[in-house]
């Protein structure tokens, strides 16, 4: 997932991670320290990348500039329209599972030029067809100023593209063996797939050794626990 985020990030950029990320941050640190060495990494309250001396607020000041090219997302649930729930599942007013909440989610899915929504566990329970609360909405009327919004959907699973005409989530590509079958048993919606897509590039030699070494480092800055056990190569 890390190295399929890295491929993303463009050079030049400023892209910002937020609160509970260690993957994102791990991609946007491998493209920094590869073939994004201008990109501007903003990672929140990490010692080396947070730039911000008056908290969260002067973070959400620069976003709402229009300041971040790219951000990073999640949700509970995720739905084919890209849709995402941070709130409740069930009855809101007797909700059967309860999210941390939305927090600054909402603004941060328009504002951004490009969201790459990412999520760990790729399975019905967390890609459904219709999320049950939407706190952040994969799309908008005309009439909405939104400036940015989805762009992909990155699991272990597999990469979604977001296509913002017919708003919905296309399969770009298959995570390295992964089969399309598999794909759908651990999907709750009906899957489309762009007529091109095929394989995603395994991570590289080179990829997987400054994981281990120079991300570990800056990551465990950040996400200690993290990177205790994510880049053992023997659970890779």
């Amino acid at each position: 997932m890390a190295c399929a985020i890295a491929r993303e990030v463009r050079d030049g950029e400023t892209v910002a991670v937020g609160t509970l990320a260690p993957i994102p941050a791990s991609g946007v640190l491998l493209a920094h320290f590869t073939h994004a060495p201008r990109a501007t990494v903003v990672i929140l309250n990490h010692p080396d990348f947070w730039p911000f001396r008056n908290g969260s607020k002067e973070f959400y000041d620069y976003a709402q500039r229009g300041k971040f090219d790219l951000f990073f997302l999640s949700g509970g649930q995720i739905d084919r329209h890209g849709n995402l729930n941070l709130i409740t599942v069930g009855d809101h007013a007797r909700p059967t599972v309860r999210f941390p909440g939305g927090a600054g989610a909402a603004m941060l899915y328009y504002l951004p030029r490009r969201v790459i929504v990412f999520r760990a566990e790729h399975t019905p329970r967390s890609f459904v067809e219709r999320v049950d609360t939407v706190a952040s909405p994969g799309s908008s009327p005309p009439d909405v100023v939104r400036p940015g919004g989805p762009w992909k959907v990155v699991t272990p699973l597999c990469t979604f593209r977001f296509e913002r005409a017919q708003a919905r989530l296309v399969v770009e590509a298959l995570q390295p063996g992964v089969t399309r079958a598999e794909l759908q048993r651990q999907t709750g919606f009906a899957l489309d797939y762009d007529p091109q897509a095929g394989v995603a590039r395994a991570p590289s030699a080179d990829e997987l050794a400054l994981l281990r070494t120079r991300v570990r480092e800056a990551v465990a800055r950040i996400y200690p626990r993290y990177a205790e056990t994510a880049f053992d190569p023997s659970t890779s």
